[in-house]
């Protein structure tokens, strides 16, 4: 009865195969009514027969110009029983700005594209395999990269970065061995991967399993299992702060803070909740102020986070359009972006030094809302 109690809740709420220049942007603009660009939002389609990135320059007051449309090389997917979030996971779309590269998933033809980025134009340089089934998640950190695999019980892969160049690390590749059962697809998958930073372990968040599983890494390879920490009922989303204290969301309304040991155990280091809002599932970390996106509740939510401790800053910190999913900030700080699945709108927000947030506007995605749309994936520089 839990799960099915959760089922109802989100339910309602919510080797290279190709190295190609790509094409020209099926759109483009050079309108920019905010100013010059100085940073960019990513947002993926996940169309089911082509997926591809749509790109936005993002100006200086915030505002977002639409400017080109990139085709990944492969196609989206949707997990059974997603309503607004059709991957049910976090990071599906993943921008590492230090080495100017952008992974996206491509759910449906297990292969993960990696993208050049210049300011808001993208240039596709990989397509590789995901080495599992139904890639849902990538998590970068330095040269390290792994991808989450969310189908058949779930596994994960590792790659490496040696220049603008992405290569499979041999021997990463690790099964999860989650057990299936008679939840929706979207409630019993794995939701996201997630490297610590300093690269000692990779960490999975389990949703309806209510666990967190870290593999200890050597040489960037995961250990032959993991360890396994309880964690809430519904454990989503994973950030980590400054000191490297891992942060988790529960889909309940519950965060919580873990120190990481090079082992792979957690200890906790604080708990909070609930925040009476529904299915918290997406998060964002930006100055010591954690935003947690909740699609039940059409709302934000803040955390202060100082010193690996959590605290509710508010509860409802903005409410945004129906069916809020993935979330991202500019790399300034300045700006938070909202992707709401319900409504297939970009909502942008000013963010004030104490973390409140200011809405500045809305931007119409054109790629469609609700049950049976597949957007998905949102990033920002």
């Amino acid at each position: 009865m839990k799960h099915l109690r959760f089922s109802i809740l989100l339910t309602a709420a919510t080797a290279v195969v190709a190295f190609a220049a790509s094409p020209a942007p099926i759109a483009a603009a050079t309108d920019h009514p905010g100013g010059t660009p100085v940073g960019a939002v990513f947002v993926q389609t996940n169309d089911l027969a082509h997926n591809a990135v749509v790109a936005y320059d993002r100006a200086a007051d915030g505002t977002l110009t639409k400017v080109g449309t990139y085709a990944t090389g492969g196609a989206g997917a949707a997990e059974a029983g997603a309503v607004v979030d059709p991957l049910a996971s976090q990071s599906s779309l993943t921008l590492d700005q230090r080495q100017g590269l952008l992974f996206v998933v491509n759910g449906g033809s297990d292969s993960i594209t990696v993208f050049g980025v210049e300011g808001s134009r993208l240039v596709r340089r990989q397509i590789l395999p995901s080495h599992g089934d139904l890639p849902v998640s990538v998590s970068v950190s330095g040269d390290l990269v792994y991808v989450l695999n969310a189908r058949n019980g779930g596994s994960i892969a590792g790659y490496q970065v040696a220049g603008h160049h992405v290569e499979y690390l041999t021997g990463s590749t690790r099964a999860l061995n989650l057990a299936q059962n008679a939840n929706p697809e979207f409630l019993q998958a794995p939701s996201q991967v997630a490297i610590t930073p300093d690269r000692d372990a990779v960490v999975v968040a389990t949703k309806t399993h209510g666990t967190l599983l870290a593999f200890p890494l050597t040489h960037g390879r995961p250990a032959a299992s993991p360890v396994v920490t309880p964690s809430g009922t519904v454990p989503f989303a994973l950030s980590f702060d400054r000191g490297g204290h891992l942060l988790v969301v529960d889909a309940t309304g519950f965060a919580s803070s873990y120190s990481v040991k090079g082992n792979g155990s957690l200890s906790l280091l604080s708990k909070v909740g609930p925040t009476g809002q529904a299915a918290a599932c997406w998060t964002v970390l930006v100055r010591g102020t954690l935003y947690a996106a909740n699609a039940g509740s059409n709302s934000i939510t803040s955390f202060k986070v100082e010193g690996g401790q959590l605290t509710i800053s508010n509860a409802v910190a903005a409410t945004t359009g129906a069916g809020p999913v993935d979330i991202a900030a500019s790399r300034d700080g300045e700006f938070v972006y909202q992707l709401t699945g319900g409504s297939g709108e970009i909502s942008a927000f000013r963010r004030a030094a104490d973390g409140s947030l200011t809405k500045i506007g809305t931007v119409d995605t054109g790629l469609g809302s609700g049950e049976g749309k597949p957007l998905e994936g949102i990033a920002a520089s």
